[in-house]
């Protein structure tokens, strides 16, 4: 297993550890729907993706997020395929994590 599938309550809770990062692989027009504070954004459709997600620390825990969660789980595959191991992927997305947000 190259990641894991969590939900916005875990998601949240992990997003407070030291050392975790937050990654948001939408489009920038994207994020009108919703934002996680004190995520980066790192477009998996941008020419640079590649570049920026191995120019990340690999030490570091990341929480990746996207709307529905399909490219965000995309992005979790490409970052363990690079020697990434301490990945997280918000399943449901920016979707649940809005109605989690809202609740």
């Amino acid at each position: 297993m190259n990641h894991k599938n969590i939900g916005p309550e875990e998601f949240d809770k992990l997003s407070k550890e030291p050392n975790t990062e937050i990654i948001d692989v939408r489009t920038p027009a994207e994020k009108e729907e919703g934002f996680i504070e004190g995520a980066k954004m790192i477009n998996i459709m941008g020419p640079d993706f590649a570049n920026e997600i191995n120019a990340l620390d690999k030490d570091k825990t990341y929480l990746v997020y996207c709307r529905s969660g399909n490219r965000s789980g995309t992005a979790c595959g490409f970052m363990a395929s690079n020697g990434f191991d301490k990945l997280y992927n918000l399943d449901g997305g920016i979707n649940a994590w809005n109605q989690y947000a809202n609740s």
